[in-house]
Formats: structure tokens, sequence, C-alpha cells
């Protein structure tokens, strides 16, 4: 447990709000100008139909009142109706102006006379009957919205007796005959207030803008609520694979590991663990150290309390069965950061296979020794033993005739040449070995070697039994040596037999863990090896038979283990014996 206080998963990195406003304001400032800017072109349109639509009511009053004053004195007067129709709200002005700007009539009498939008291109505007816009400032009071086109209240058609009649005197007679002339040309202006409009699109701007800003918050905050859901999905996996992980870790570790609680009992332990000191989780699980683990164990763990520091020590220690394991053992406190003391942490090792690697290892530098002094000794005896062959080849042959004489140069002779092939295998033994290694098929060299004592073994009676399946892949060997090897051991099976004779069984086999590897497997129903002699088989010169001379199996050892194998010996004496020769699989 940490001093400080962890910060809550909830708290929010500051780049991450940043990242997502970086992310989300434009696209909310985008949507917001596009919302007001439809918002102005709909003001504009609903402006510009409604300027349209008092210009085409205008016109129709304009033309109704013209022909229901056909011929009544007083006549039709456009200022008139300009004046009662520029009354209705929202309409700023009413104008109509010449081609050349001078207003002609207008809602303001006073303007009369005056000009008007000269700029705009009034005889343009004139022959076309498109509905134009604009807008004008007019400080202080609101700007005004300009609707304009051409001014056309008559209907302009073919001449005829009817249209002479109304053009003739009533035209004549109207002060408005100028104006409402068609060739003449007129422009209508309809000023439309724009105070309400600005008023509401203020009022909607100012509800986009809120709008988009609650928008940007709600999205902001969307956007780093998937963040934090994401991050908490993300971390409570990764703390389920740690989980895992480390579990898998525990319980597969070559070490046993053990934490003793604060009171003294067991709280944890892994499957190594268990199977060192042969006992399980329920009968252990929960209970006091010292009722379950071994004495000396208990002793280290009450030797460890009140010392900060890890103890390291080899013991040996005795299980509830009797047997005696040596292991390798690693005390250690558990505290938290505030120095509450939780219990122990123990790691231990069985040393079994590393001490019986050490014997090895022992054995090896000195038969490595043996071999140099067999070496040196072999070659010193060699030479002299030439000679002694050479004068009892020479004293045979001169006493021929002798019988006696004759007999003990024959034996010295057969003596001489035992102690040569002696020699001969310690110098095989000393020498470095020359492996040539090739792909082989294991099932050709176990049925070749067979072959080779088949007739041997028929005469002792013995009956020969393989298993070698086809599958079985090859191995990178010497076959030369392979083949010295297994005939090597034939043959010491077979006078393990003796002349009663048994069954010799040859088997190979795959083994996949940790490594693959090749076995084969020879066995025999001979009269088997003693317990104490078993360490001792493959020492040179160590035999248990009147005439052996102790090399052979320490030379199968030697070639064994130059392909990188193993031989073990397995064997109860009056039931026979295995040996077991692993290879690396090719």
């Amino acid at each position: 447990m940490n001093k400080q206080r962890r910060q809550p998963w909830i708290f929010v990195p500051p780049w991450l709000i940043l990242g997502a406003l970086v992310i989300l304001i434009p696209i909310f400032v985008f949507w917001t100008s596009q919302n007001l800017d439809k918002q102005r072109e709909d003001m504009i349109r609903i402006l510009v139909e409604k300027g349209a639509s008092l210009i085409r009511s205008f016109e129709a009053g304009t033309r109704t009142g013209m022909m229901g004053m056909m011929g009544m004195r007083g006549g039709f007067r456009l200022q008139q109706l300009i004046t009662e129709t520029a009354q209705e709200p929202d309409i700023a002005y009413i104008m109509v102006t010449d081609i050349h700007g001078t207003i002609l009539a207008h809602s303001d009498q006073t303007m009369i006379g005056s000009t008007h939008g000269t700029e705009l291109g009034l005889e343009r505007i004139a022959r076309t009957t498109k509905v134009e816009w604009r807008q004008v400032s007019n400080p202080p009071a609101p700007d005004i919205f300009e609707v304009f086109r051409r001014f056309h209240p008559t209907r302009i058609g073919p001449a005829g007796p009817h249209a002479r009649g109304m053009r003739g005197p009533w035209q004549r007679d109207l002060p408005d005959s100028d104006i409402l002339a068609p060739e003449k040309g007129a422009v209508i202006f309809v000023g439309l207030d724009m105070g309400p409009v600005d008023a509401a699109r203020r009022q909607d701007t100012r509800h986009t803008i809120i709008m988009a800003i609650v928008l940007s918050l709600v999205g902001v905050a969307g956007v780093v609520s998937l963040f934090l859901a994401q991050a908490y999905r993300t971390a409570r996996t990764s703390l389920t694979r740690i989980q895992a992980f480390s579990d898998q870790v525990v319980e597969n570790m070559p070490v046993g590991l053990m934490t003793i609680d604060a009171e003294g009992r067991i709280s944890s332990f892994n499957q190594a663990a268990e199977a060192i000191l042969h006992f399980s989780i329920r009968d252990a699980l929960g209970k006091l150290a010292a009722q379950v683990l071994p004495l000396h164990l208990c002793g280290l763990t009450l030797e460890s309390r009140g010392l900060d520091a890890t103890i390291i020590r080899e013991i040996d220690c005795t299980l509830p069965d009797g047997k005696s394991i040596p292991l390798d053992v690693s005390i250690s406190p558990l505290k938290d950061d505030d120095g509450t003391f939780w219990g122990h942490i123990l790691l231990f090792k069985d040393l079994t296979e590393v001490r019986s690697l050490q014997r090895e290892v022992e054995t090896s530098r000195r038969l490595a020794s043996l071999g140099k002094l067999a070496a040196g000794v072999a070659h010193e005896i060699r030479n002299p033993l030439s000679s002694i062959k050479g004068f009892a080849t020479y004293f045979k042959e001169r006493y021929r005739d002798h019988p006696e004489d004759h007999k003990t140069a024959d034996i010295m002779i057969k003596e001489v040449d035992r102690l040569n092939r002696v020699i001969t295998q310690l110098l095989d033994f000393a020498r470095p070995l020359n492996i040539e290694k090739k792909r082989a098929s294991l099932q050709n060299l176990i049925n070749h070697t067979l072959k080779m004592i088949e007739t041997q073994a028929g005469d002792q009676n013995i009956t020969l039994e393989k298993t070698v399946p086809r599958e079985v892949g090859e191995a990178m060997i010497d076959p030369d040596r392979m083949s010295q090897v297994l005939l090597n051991l034939y043959l010491n099976a077979m006078e393990a037999m003796g002349e009663e004779g048994g069954v010799l069984s040859v088997s190979l086999s795959e083994e996949r863990d940790p490594s693959p590897m090749v076995k084969i497997a020879i066995s025999d129903t001979g009269v088997g090896i003693k317990k104490e002699d078993l360490e001792h088989i493959f020492d040179p010169y160590f035999t248990t038979k009147p005439s052996g001379t102790g090399l052979g199996l320490a030379i199968v050892h030697k070639i064994v283990e130059a392909h990188k194998g193993e031989i073990r010996v397995q064997s109860d004496p009056g039931e026979g014996t295995t040996v077991s020769v692993s290879l690396p699989a090719a």
C-alpha cells in the first residue's frame, strides 16, 4: 500500500478535456455558423416575400382603383393609396420613382420630388419584373429592408377601341396619368422595418449559441465519459491479465513459494511447495505453520521473526514420511510502506538434483584425471608388452618339440593379447571421442544390432523382443559409436541372465518434455544389480564379473555424453535391469 492516497480513477487528465474541446468546438462552431446563416437566409426570404406580396397587393389595389374610378370626377389618386397602404404595421415607407430616381409618390409627402435609388440602375430595374432587395442603414433607428422592382399597375396589351377609350380622355384628365403610363417606366420601393425581425433574429442567435454551448459541453462530457469508460475497461482488463499472469507465474514456478501471516498461519502456497513438502492445500491452508511445516523449516521461520533481513540457508529437511531432502531456503519479512508486519514469504528449492549433478561433476573430474593417468600408463606398458609377446612367440617356436614349454609360451602370448585389449580399451576411454553425427534411423540401428546377437542369444535360450514403432523420428548420431553402445548393453544383459536364459527387450519411444528426445530402453530378466553398486557401475575398472575389465559401461557412458544424451539405470536384485539411453531427436 502507498503512504500517499492515490487519486481516484474518475480523475480526468487536462489533456483529455482539451483534446475533446479541440475536436468538438470547431464542429459546433461550424454548426452554429451554418444555423445562423440559414436563419439569415430564411429572414431575407420572408422579408422579400412580404415585400413582393405588398407590391403585388399595391399594384392590384392600384389597378382596381383605376378601373373603379374611370369616368368619375376627381379620378384615381395614387398618393392616397400609398399613404393608406403605408399605415400597415412594419412598413416604413412606400414610394414610386421614375427611371431617373425622382420620387413621384411617397408615403411621406415631404419626400416627393427628391431622388432615391439612383445608384441601383433604375432603367434596368424598370425593364424587368424581378424582385430585388437591399438593406438600408437608418441610424439611430433599426435598418430598413427595402424591396423594389418595376411598377406596372396597368396591363399592356394590343391596341383597340376599348384600350384607346381608357387612354384617351381618362388619362388626360387624371393627375397620375404620367406616373401610370407604361411607356414612361416606374420603380416601386417598399421599406420594411427590421426592428422586430432583428429582435427575433438576436433572440434566435442567442438561443442557437446557448444550444451550441450546451451541446459542446454535453459532447465534451460524452467524449470524456467514453474515454473514462474505455480507460476503466482497459484498466480492469489489464488488472485481470496481470492477476492471471501473476497467478500463473506463482503456480508454475519451479521453486516452492509459501506465505505465512502475522499470526503464524499458512495463507498461501504454490504447487511446487505442495510437491516438495508432500502435503495438500486442504490439509495445510489456514493452519499454524508449526503444525504443518517440518521442524527445521519451522525453526527458520521462528528465527526470522523480528528481523528485517532475509535469511538464506541450505538445510536438510526431514519430511513426515521420514525422507530427508536438501533444501535451499530463503525467508523474507512481508511489510507495507508503513512498516506494518504482515508475515513471512518463504522460497525453497529441492537441491536433490543439484547435489546429484554435483556428484556427477565430481565423478567426471575424477574420471578425467584417471583417464589422463591411464593414458600415460597404457602408453608405457604397451611397448614392453610388444617385446614380451615377441620373446614368447620366439620361445613357442623354439620349444615346439617340448609340450610343456610350448604350452607355457602359448599362455604368455594369450595373456599379452588380453592385456593389450585392456590397454586398447583404456586408451579408448582416455582419449577424446571423435563423433561424426548424421541423421540416422534408430529403428534400423536396433534391428541391425539385434541381428548380430541373434545366434548367441539363441544358444543361451534368450528370447529377443523389440518394440520399435515406425512413427518415432530420427536422431543425429554416430551410427558406429551407437552400435558399440547397444552391443555392449546387449552383452551385459545376456551375461546377467546367464545360461538359464530369459527375455531381452528393446523398446523405442519419444519424449517431448522438456525437449524432444528419443529413448531406447534395454531390459533383461537377469539377476539385477545391488543398490550399493548402482552408483559405481559407470566408474572405470568397477566390475562384478570375474573376467570383466570394468571399462565397458564407462565407455558407453562417455559415448552417450558425447551425443549430449543421458543414460539411466534402474535395477531390482533378482528381477532384472533396465538401461535407458535418451538422445536428442533430429
